[in-house]
């Protein structure tokens, strides 16, 4: 156990005695971190849970998460996803999900299912108009995303996603507080601003001591349909290779702007997406899985 002596925030600690034990030590901070998860509901089942996390919005992070679900799925994994965007919603548009959620005869919500079997619990699927904006502040958010996890019935589960929402804020500080999470993917584009963005991602998983997997860049490329050439909409840069290699991980894929992806989205029919698609962040989260 450290000593008061050795703490950044002597000054301010008001137990403070000399040679006496500091209750800001790492080892306390990691103690009070682990008494602030929640537990997940009895009647639920999951193995690993997977953040899928942004520095800002607009990236494709709930694209990605879409795509990491289905693939996981075609392998096997039993998968769900908990969409915690919850004013930005568009989980449940990439599945063709429609109906509202259910709950059983002890009020425990039961999660929308796909077509190929995985579960889903969205906000839009709680709401009788899904284009309602959702005016609430964050702690009521915040305590909408812990009931995610606390108040459903997530069967089986050998993993479970987390779209996040982008940025730092409550809510993404909620989620690494109350569940227990075993890892994120970062999702960025190739532009100028991702050094600065990315950033402030990686500090706040750092000081939660979340561990980052590796990045997904999107939106990389777009390639022509008719002459296969490579038009780099950002430019040949590598920024987001920097941020990466400055946490010591990876770019675990390069997603194009692809028509036919955005088609499938907007069907409902993400769940049909090329096999090939986010091999190497399937393989890295297939990695946790078999641990």
């Amino acid at each position: 156990m450290a000593s008061c002596d050795s703490c950044p925030s002597k000054s301010s600690c008001a137990s403070h005695t000399e040679g006496g034990e500091c209750p800001s030590s790492s080892n306390t901070q990691s103690t009070e971190k682990k008494s602030m998860l929640e537990q997940l509901n009895p009647k639920a089942s999951v193995k690993k849970v997977i953040g899928v996390c942004s520095g800002k919005g607009g990236v494709g992070k709930s694209l990605v998460t879409s795509i990491l679900a289905a693939q996981l799925s075609k392998q096997g994994y039993r998968v769900g996803i908990l969409d915690a965007d919850i004013t930005g919603p568009s989980i449940p548009k990439a599945f063709g999900l429609t109906d509202f959620l259910t709950a059983d005869e002890d009020k425990v919500l039961l999660p929308a299912v796909t077509k190929t079997g995985i579960q889903v619990v969205s906000i839009n699927l709680l709401l009788e108009n899904p284009d309602a904006p959702v005016l609430w502040r964050g702690p009521v958010i915040g305590g909408l995303v812990k009931q995610f996890w606390t108040d459903v019935k997530w069967e089986g589960l050998d993993v479970l996603l987390i779209d996040m929402p982008p940025g730092t804020g409550d809510v993404p500080l909620t989620v690494f507080q109350s569940i227990p999470v075993d890892g994120i993917v970062l999702v960025s584009t190739p532009q100028d601003l991702v050094s600065m963005i990315v950033n402030k991602a990686r500090n706040m998983a750092l000081m939660m001591q979340v561990k980052v997997l590796g990045f997904v860049e999107n939106m990389s490329y777009v390639k022509c349909g008719k002459c296969g050439e490579i038009v780099k909409l950002f430019g040949d840069n590598n920024n987001v290779e920097k941020a990466a290699g400055e946490m010591g991980c990876k770019v675990l894929d390069k997603m194009p702007l692809d028509p036919e992806i955005t088609k499938l989205v907007d069907g409902g029919d993400i769940e049909d997406i090329p096999a090939d698609a986010l091999n190497g962040t399937v393989e890295v989260v297939k990695g946790i899985l078999n641990k």
